[in-house]
C-alpha cells in the first residue's frame, strides 16, 4: 500500500487578525514551539506516509518549503500551487489527479488540514489505521469530533448514535444555528465534521464524477494545463480560476452513499479564534494564558501574547476574560466572547486597504525576512535579514535611494558594476535608479540596517533585472 499525505494550506485566519495575516496565515503560526504546518506534516508522518503532497498558494511557496526543511527527517514533498484560492474541492480534485499519475489509483490519500492541534500523536495513528482499511475497501472515510458543546463554527455528521465504533454517515449537515446545534448535542447522533479525510485516490475521483462532474471537469484541465518542474506544480491562472470556488462536503460528500465516519479517539482543535489558542496553552492559577513579558493584576481568565522587535512589557489591571494580542504593527483587545468578530476587523481594514490584513510585520522573502522599524515622510528604515548562500534580486528603484549598514555576517554588495564585500560596522550608499544587489556570502544569517530616502517608499518600486528565484 502507497499512503500519501495530502496537506492542503490555504485560507487567512482572519479571525486570528493582527498575528494571522493573508501573506503569514494560521498555519505558519507556532503553537507548542513549532507550526500547525509542520505540526500536519509530523503527523501524517508517524501513520507511515512516504510522501507528502502539500496545496498551497503560490505565495506560500517558499515558506512552505522553509518549514518541510526545518524538518528532522524531512519527507519527499511535492507542491501544487494555486494562483487563487479555490476552496477543498478542486484542491482535493487536483491532488487525486496528482496522485493517480504519480502513484496509480490505489494510492490512499490522508487528507490533512494544515491548521488542526492534535497534541496525542498515537491516539491520531491508531486512528488512521482504521481509516486506511476502510479507505482500501473503497470507502469515503471522515474523522470526526465527539461534540462538547453546541457549536455553530462546524458542519455536522448524522449516524445512528454516536459510538467509539467507525459506523456509516447518514448525512453531512453544515453549520447550523444554536438552537439547531444544541439539538444536535443532545440527540447523541452527530459527530463535529474535522474536515479530515482518508480515501484511494481512485475512489475519490470516481466519486467526483459522479457527484461533481463540473468541478472534475474544470480540475482536469487544470491540471492539463500544470506546468511541473522539479518538485513545483504551478496552474495557469485563467484555467485554474474557472473552477467552481465549492467545498469537498458540498461537492461530493453531501451525496455520496459510502462515507464512513471514523470516531476520533484524540484531541482536536481547529484554533479557529483566539479563546481556541488560548486553550491550547496551560493556564495559570487564575485561568490567563500569558505568552511574553507581562504583568497581570487582579486579572483572570485572560490571553496576552506579544510579538515584538524588543523587549516590552504588557500589562493588564482589573480585567477578565479578555484577548489581548500585541504585534508591532497592531493591538488586537477583545472580550473572549466576542472573539469570532475579529474578522469583521479585518473587514473593515481590508476596505481600507490597510496594510496589516496582507503583510505581517515580518515579512518573509525567498531569501530571508524584512521589517520595517520606523517609516515617517521621506524616510523608512528597515532590519532585513538574507540566509547564507542566498542573493536578493538585482535591481533598482525610480524614487529613492538606499543606505545599508551590515550588523552581522559577510555580504556581497553589488552597485553598478563594482562588487564590494562588506562586513559588520561597513557602510554601503545605493544612489537613486542604479542597480544593485546584496547576496550572503557568509556561513552565518546576514543581518543588516537599511535607511530608504525618497519620495515614495512603498515595496512596488522596484525594478528586478534578475532573480534567481524566477521573479524577474
Amino acid at each position: 500500500m502507497r499512503l500519501i499525505s495530502v496537506v492542503l494550506s490555504g485560507g487567512a485566519g482572519t479571525r486570528l487578525w493582527p498575528a494571522s495575516r493573508q501573506a503569514y496565515p494560521k498555519p505558519f503560526m507556532k503553537m507548542g514551539g513549532c507550526t500547525l504546518l509542520q505540526q500536519a506534516i509530523v503527523r501524517g508522518q508517524a501513520c507511515g506516509t512516504g510522501e507528502l503532497l502539500v496545496v498551497t498558494n503560490q505565495d506560500h511557496l517558499f515558506l512552505t518549503k522553509n518549514v518541510v526543511s526545518e524538518i528532522n527527517d524531512p519527507p519527499q514533498a511535492h507542491y501544487l500551487l494555486e494562483p487563487k484560492g479555490r476552496n477543498t474541492g478542486p484542491a482535493i480534485a487536483l491532488a487525486a489527479l496528482q496522485c493517480a499519475q504519480q502513484y496509480g489509483p490505489e494510492a490512499v490519500m490522508l487528507v490533512l488540514s494544515a491548521d488542526h492541534l492534535i497534541p496525542d500523536t498515537e491516539s491520531f495513528v491508531a486512528c488512521t489505521m482504521d481509516a486506511i482499511d476502510a479507505a482500501q475497501q473503497g470507502r469515503l472515510v471522515v474523522f470526526g469530533i465527539h461534540p462538547t458543546a453546541p457549536e455553530t463554527g462546524f458542519g455536522y455528521l448524522e449516524v445512528a448514535h454516536v459510538s467509539r465504533e467507525s459506523q456509516p454517515v447518514r448525512r453531512f449537515v453544515e453549520k447550523p444555528d444554536l438552537p439547531t446545534a444544541q439539538e444536535y448535542l443532545a440527540s447523541g447522533r452527530y459527530y463535529w465534521n474535522s474536515g479530515m479525510f482518508c480515501f484511494t485516490a481512485g475512489a475519490i475521483l470516481e466519486a467526483m464524477e459522479r457527484h461533481a462532474p463540473r468541478v472534475m471537469e474544470s480540475a482536469r484541465a487544470a491540471f492539463a494545463t500544470g506546468q511541473s518542474a522539479e518538485d513545483v506544480t504551478r496552474f495557469d491562472v485563467h484555467t485554474f480560476g474557472l473552477q467552481p470556488d465549492i467545498s469537498i462536503d458540498y461537492a461530493v460528500m453531501e451525496h455520496a452513499d459510502n462515507v464512513t465516519v471514523v470516531p476520533a479517539r484524540f484531541g482536536w482543535s481547529d484554533v479557529g479564534s483566539w479563546p481556541a489558542v488560548a486553550q491550547s496553552h496551560t493556564a495559570d492559577a487564575s485561568g490567563n494564558t500569558l505568552l511574553g513579558d507581562v504583568v497581570a493584576v487582579e486579572t483572570t481568565g485572560t490571553h496576552v501574547q506579544i510579538e515584538s522587535y524588543g523587549p516590552k512589557i504588557v500589562a493588564t489591571v482589573g480585567v477578565r476574560d479578555l484577548v489581548v494580542v500585541d504585534t508591532p504593527d497592531a493591538l488586537l483587545v477583545a472580550h473572549k466572547d466576542s472573539a469570532q468578530k475579529v474578522k469583521a476587523v479585518v473587514d473593515v481594514l481590508k476596505a481600507r486597504s490597510h496594510e496589516t490584513t496582507h503583510l505581517p510585520a515580518v515579512v518573509n522573502r525567498p531569501w530571508g525576512t524584512y521589517a520595517a522599524l520606523k517609516e515617517e515622510e521621506g524616510y523608512k528604515v528597515k532590519r532585513i535579514t538574507v540566509r547564507p548562500g542566498q542573493s536578493l534580486s538585482l535591481q533598482y528603484h525610480h524614487h529613492r535611494a538606499e543606505h545599508w549598514v551590515v550588523v552581522q555576517g559577510i555580504a556581497n554588495v553589488q552597485v553598478g558594476e563594482t562588487e564590494y564585500r562588506t562586513e559588520p560596522g561597513q557602510y554601503r550608499y545605493i544612489p537613486l535608479q542604479e542597480k544593485h544587489r546584496l547576496t550572503n556570502i557568509g556561513e552565518e544569517e546576514l543581518v543588516l540596517i537599511e535607511v530608504q530616502c525618497g519620495g515614495y517608499l512603498g515595496e512596488d518600486d522596484i525594478v528586478r533585472l534578475n532573480d534567481i528565484y524566477g521573479r524577474a
